[in-house]
């Protein structure tokens, strides 16, 4: 199993690294795997959600995976050469999510923001995994996955 680091100005290092520990064991790959985590405001994310997806609205989150079909799959970093950074990580796209929305659905869930980040995040990097959630079935996976990541940060459903 391959590290996953998430690369945010939006996390101390602490959050970055838990995150990342508990990303452990989602995918298989020959080098580490980053995922770009960048937190935003409702204009923001209404404006990529329109131009990306032709939905004009505001979000909670959105993926923007930069390999298709490799759910499941081990990573080789030369079948992938032009996802590689500069610190020889592959890149598995960059996840965008809206603070204002985090902060009320953490508000309507009652649970923190800091549960709410780090959920959508994980949801977002699933994404980026292939992984999706437009059947009952793919729902029940993507949503057992999520839920295994949050328990292993402590950050279970309140």
């Amino acid at each position: 199993m391959s590290k996953i680091e998430i690369d945010s100005e939006n996390l101390s290092a602490e959050e970055s690294s838990a995150l990342s520990r508990a990303l452990d064991g989602l995918a298989e790959a020959d080098v580490p795997l980053v995922a770009e985590l960048i937190v935003t405001d409702d204009a923001t994310i209404k404006s990529l959600n329109r131009e990306c997806r032709g939905i004009d609205a505001v979000t909670d989150v959105l993926s923007f995976p930069s390999m298709e079909g490799i759910k499941g799959s081990y990573l080789l970093s030369d079948e992938h050469a032009e996802e590689l950074d500069e610190e020889d990580r592959l890149f598995l796209g960059s996840v965008a999510v809206c603070e204002k929305r985090a902060r009320e659905q953490a508000d309507s869930y009652g649970h923190s923001y800091e549960r709410e980040l780090f959920y959508l995040t994980v949801h977002g990097v699933l994404h980026c995994l292939g992984y999706d959630h437009e059947t009952e079935e793919e729902r029940a996976e993507m949503r057992a996955m999520e839920e295994r990541v949050m328990e292993k940060m402590n950050l279970k459903r309140s």
